[in-house]
């Protein structure tokens, strides 16, 4: 995670301000009106960043006190034990109740940005999305989550990010489809990032 400024719509996030824990000095910032000011880091004890090589993916259970889906992949699992501080912020990002349910990154090892999506283990599944931005530097980016039921609206959030995209959220978010695409700027032609996909578990 870089340490930087975002510059942000001061009319994105009036309404989720008051709702949100500040987040981690480690790269994000509340996501109050601009979202200007960076808060004091949040307590992440040692033992719930403490990883044992030996143990495999699948006993990843928490990171840094946030639920994991019990039907999260295994490459979620490892890339939230890498780098439980982003976990820990995404987290407060979409609130209370949330299991991480899907974490990749984009659009390779390489991590230019970090994509995270939680789900309520209870229907109607509400999911909430999180589109990181690792560069540290001013992104186009364009975060679209679309619940599974075609005839309710998919929630979108775009502009020009130096932290991150979202939270989207929306209803019914079993088998969500997400869109990630993050460019040098709007009329950038190449995008570095294009990831489209449902997220797992989804037949």
């Amino acid at each position: 995670m870089q340490l930087r400024t975002i510059a942000r719509s001061q009319t994105a996030w009036i309404a989720a301000g008051a709702a949100t824990v500040g987040l981690l000095a480690a790269g994000y910032a509340s996501p109050a009106a601009g979202q200007e000011t960076v808060k004091s880091p949040a307590t992440v004890s040692a033992a719930s960043m403490k990883s044992d090589p030996k143990d495999s993916a699948a006993s990843v259970t928490t990171v840094a006190g946030v639920p994991i889906s019990p039907t999260a992949t295994s490459t979620t699992r490892t890339t939230a034990a890498s780098d439980p501080q982003a976990v820990q912020a995404t987290s407060n990002l979409c609130g209370s109740g949330y299991y991480l349910q899907y974490a990749e990154q984009l659009p390779d090892e390489r991590r230019w940005g970090t994509l995270f999506t939680y789900q309520k283990n209870v229907a109607p599944f509400n999911s909430c999305a999180i589109f990181d931005n690792n560069l540290g530097t001013t992104k186009y980016m364009k975060l679209k989550l679309c619940p599974n039921d075609l005839s309710k609206p998919c929630s979108v959030d775009e502009g020009n990010f130096s932290q991150y995209a979202g939270p989207v959220r929306v209803t019914d978010g079993l088998c969500a489809k997400v869109t990630a695409i993050m460019k040098n700027s709007t009329t950038s032609t190449t995008a570095l990032i294009n990831r489209q996909f449902y997220v797992p578990p989804c037949n």
